[in-house]
């Protein structure tokens, strides 16, 4: 008898700083895992994690809520379903600068942003771990955007990385920083990735892709 695949479903939650272009970046890739399948919700509330039966249902949560503040119920509500298997992944701002005031928030995450020195700038991404299912056949490619500087926890599995070349900030000549990382929360899934300041990033195939498989890794497809 041939078995037939569970349907699974994320639930985008979109807000905060209008310059990531939250919204439009929530329906792009709304848009991409309903093309793999899933079953997907929008929500521009972070109240939306006080439902915990809700999002124990859930696969998937993508965090898009740059420059904000969240409460100790949100937050707990948040961390307590990835803790508890749900996966979560997300990029730039919208995920790596979301809770400036939540350090705990930012151990789940494994990284928060801290500068983009120059601001967007050509840079070029580098495949860190060319064998793994989330970058495997995706070469390096080129942005014409923010590269992010980061704290990031030692303990990430790094996918990617961009170099700095000292033109905005000669003291971090040379130096090479993750831009897109895999971990662990408890039992959940977590992926970062630090590209897609806004949509206009997300029309470079190897932002797009990488950031589409980040998602579905972390939603446990492999």
């Amino acid at each position: 008898m041939e078995t037939v695949a569970r349907q699974r479903s994320a639930l985008i939650v979109w807000g905060g700083w209008e310059g990531h272009e939250p919204e439009r970046c929530a329906n792009r890739f709304k848009g991409i895992l309903e093309g793999d399948g899933y079953r997907v919700e929008l929500a521009n509330t972070l109240d939306v994690y006080l439902d915990a039966e809700k999002l124990r249902a859930l696969d998937l949560i993508v965090p898009l809520f740059t420059m904000s503040t969240i409460t100790a119920e949100q937050e707990a509500g948040l961390l307590g379903a990835v803790e508890g298997g749900v996966g979560v992944g997300g990029w730039h701002g919208g995920m790596g600068d979301a809770f400036r005031l939540n350090p705990t928030y930012q151990f789940m995450v494994g990284g928060q942003f801290v500068a983009h020195p120059g601001n967007k700038i050509d840079y070029t991404v580098q495949i860190a771990k060319p064998d793994d299912p989330i970058t495997d056949g995706i070469a390096d490619f080129a942005m014409h955007s923010e590269q992010y500087y980061l704290h990031v926890d030692p303990g990430n599995e790094v996918l990617a990385t961009t170099t700095f070349s000292g033109e905005h900030a000669p003291w971090i000549e040379g130096t090479v920083m993750p831009a897109a990382w895999k971990r662990r929360w408890g039992a959940g899934r977590v992926f970062y990735c630090s590209l897609g300041h806004d949509n206009a990033d997300f029309e470079v195939p190897g932002a797009r892709e990488l950031v589409r498989r980040g998602l579905r890794w972390a939603a446990g497809e492999w």
